[in-house]
């Protein structure tokens, strides 16, 4: 069986970014991530331990060559474009970002 490939991201906030930046995410970003072959997987905010101001969330993919063209199609959209345009208005909602590709091991439910 073929394993997947995750990314695992971070995204901290800037003060008082958190709602509009859940809010984006929630309505339309998840659906566009998915019709541009963004699987999601999960979402996180830290509820014990971490900070309060991140959104940690993974998405996957069949491998690097897919996540390149999805998130490239992705970036593209004029849809996220005006999406990101609107929402950030009174500026940006995420000050720093981080990003992990992991591959699952051979004894790991998730593939």
């Amino acid at each position: 069986m073929a394993r997947m490939l995750y990314e695992l991201r971070t995204y901290t906030v800037h003060p008082g970014k958190m709602t509009p930046l859940l809010a984006r995410f929630r309505d339309p970003i998840c659906d566009l991530l998915q019709q541009h072959g963004v699987n999601n997987v999960g979402y996180w905010t830290n509820a014990i331990g971490g900070r309060d101001d991140q959104l940690i969330y993974m998405v996957s993919f069949e491998d690097l060559a897919q996540r390149e063209a999805a998130w490239a199609s992705f970036g593209a959209d004029p849809e996220w474009h005006r999406v990101r345009a609107e929402t950030e208005a009174d500026g940006r909602l995420v000050q720093y970002r981080e990003n992990r590709i992991l591959t699952p091991t051979d004894f790991s439910p998730l593939r």
